[in-house]
């Protein structure tokens, strides 16, 4: 069998964000021959720690500064395309970056070959996005620069290899066509979202860089989560399976204009204040009429089943949808957004050093002082062990069927 990538391969990161993908290739024997980031903070970030300047503009790099190189990667702007934003695709400016990639590709064929290997990273969305027609001009413009490009994107998360957060991206993988053009067959064995204890994950005591005590709740969180914790447990429902808006506890009146999937949710929460009417007006009583709680914290999500019996025994987060609970086994998705997860038991907020551990950054990686910047960092950062596993058995699937 030959071997695709010897030891000291190179390989370019663009949208380099705070190296992911340099984390991933570096534990491969991989050497970054060139970097770019637009973002001034995140590429100070990158410098710090791997010595590199990245800070360029993709689109006003030239093709010919950037040396020669076996493995691109790139982890290309996804809000055009993701279900959190307009889902604007290639309408968006974010979203044409991508033809930078091909621009660069397209000298480099030109010039050298083309790089080996391509691996992108972007929402899992983007196979969906516009009837799956994003997907199809992405894959074709690939397949016109002479690549053997994976059929459909591989979707994975962290949780599939053993890491406690939910995650799932879409991973572009393709190879040369000179090197390969077989079909492209992965598979990724899935652990279980489960099959994790988190506590490994997690600080164990203070540091002069993060201390714990900076990261606990406020006294007014802990109100709110005692109140919903205290309302979960005085309910008969042992499960709620739908969101609590305590707006309706008191007002049953529906506004014909709501969507239908909205008017329902309202029907369920004035059935179940009805069910507990009893109680859930000695809550309201108890709590001051609410008056006090910020209109967002009213809302009150609980997403764990029946595994936990407390808001406290699990993983919680203060959104603008309400307040969320989930299954204290495995983390949400760490995004730019910032919905930064609490930790019930704890009742604190993830610090920005287990933010790296559940991105797969090593312990000797250089943390951005600035908090709030390090939690956007880390949130937009690509998982390092998900890029360096699915790399690998990228490698190990095409590599089996080529003669040394």
């Amino acid at each position: 069998m030959m071997k695709l990538l010897n030891e000291g391969f190179k390989y370019i990161d663009l949208f380099a964000g705070i190296g992911g993908f340099h984390q991933a290739m570096k534990k491969m024997g991989g050497v970054c021959v060139f970097a770019a980031e637009l973002n001034e903070e995140t590429a100070k970030t990158y410098t710090l720690n791997y010595q590199i300047e990245s800070h360029f503009d993709i689109t006003k790099i030239n093709p010919s500064d950037i040396p020669a190189h076996d493995v691109l990667c790139a982890g290309f702007p996804c809000q055009s395309f993701s279900k959190a934003g307009n889902q604007k695709g290639f309408n968006d400016v974010r979203g044409v970056l991508f033809f930078d990639i091909v621009r660069i590709l397209h000298y480099h064929l030109l010039i050298n070959g083309g790089p080996k290997f391509l691996l992108l990273e972007n929402v899992r969305n983007i196979v969906s996005h516009d009837s799956g027609k994003t997907w199809l001009r992405i894959k074709e413009e690939l397949i016109k620069l002479n690549y053997n490009v994976i059929e459909t994107p591989l979707i994975v998360s962290p949780h599939y290899f053993g890491i406690p957060q939910l995650r799932e991206r879409a991973v572009i993988l393709a190879v040369r066509n000179d090197i390969y053009n077989q079909e492209i067959k992965l598979y990724i064995d899935k652990q279980s979202r489960n099959s994790t204890n988190i506590d490994q994950f997690l600080v164990t005591k203070s540091t002069d860089e993060y201390k714990l005590q900076s990261f606990k709740i406020s006294d007014y969180e802990n109100k709110v989560l005692e109140m919903w914790d205290d309302f979960f447990n005085g309910i008969k429902e042992e499960v709620i399976g739908f969101p609590i808006w305590s707006e309706y506890f008191l007002n049953s009146e529906i506004n014909p204009n709501y969507p239908e999937w909205k008017k329902e949710f309202i029907r369920k929460n004035i059935s179940l204040y009805n069910n507990n009417k009893s109680f859930i007006d000695k809550w309201i009583m108890k709590y001051d009429q609410l008056s006090w709680v910020l209109k967002t914290h009213k809302k009150f999500e609980w997403q764990a089943g029946n595994t936990i019996k407390s808001v406290f025994d699990g993983i919680i987060q203060f959104r603008t949808s309400g307040v969320r609970v989930k299954q204290p086994s495995v983390f949400p998705a760490l995004v730019a957004m910032v919905h930064i997860p609490i930790i019930g038991r704890k009742k604190r907020y993830l610090t920005p050093r287990e933010c790296a551990n559940l991105q797969s950054f090593p312990e000797d990686f250089k943390i951005n002082s600035n908090i709030r910047l390090a939690y956007k960092q880390f949130g937009n950062a690509v998982n390092v062990d998900v890029i360096y596993n699915v790399f690998n058995k990228f490698l190990d699937s095409i590599g089996g069927d080529l003669d040394a």
